[in-house]
């Protein structure tokens, strides 16, 4: 058994080439092999969001608090709220992110392939976030 203690590990900024707004990455997790699963607690400010990018073998999102948004490439954005479980299957082209103006908590899980979990693509800019 292992117990990572809150607080034991310091929170990080979401990378600008990854994220656009004010994002913050608590309790980044990776299991030890065999396990493949990594995950966090991501929380987005008011329109912060994700860049488009997709998982080798999908990812679940549990909804914790606030107010989001999720969209799947050629479909319409949908809004998501606490207690929601949203999940993306392999290689589905997604971002998610707050609403414009609710802050919005997700746990976010998806497993490693070949040592690699998400495969990052283009931001998703104003116009197409407010669509």
């Amino acid at each position: 058994m292992n117990i990572q203690r809150v607080g034991s590990q310091a929170s990080a900024e979401g990378p600008a080439d990854w994220f656009t707004g004010a994002v913050r990455i608590d309790s980044p997790l990776k299991g030890t092999e065999p396990s493949r699963v990594t995950g966090a607690i991501v929380s987005f400010e008011p329109g912060a969001r994700t860049a488009w990018h997709t998982h080798p073998l999908g990812q679940t999102l549990i909804v914790t608090a606030g107010c989001g948004w999720v969209q799947s490439w050629g479909w319409p954005v949908e809004e998501i709220r606490p207690g929601d479980i949203v999940w993306f299957p392999p290689d589905e082209k997604h971002w998610h992110g707050a609403s414009p103006t609710t802050a919005m908590s997700h746990i976010a899980i998806q497993e490693q392939l070949d040592g690699k979990a998400v495969d990052w693509m283009e931001k998703v800019g104003d116009e197409q976030y407010h669509k």
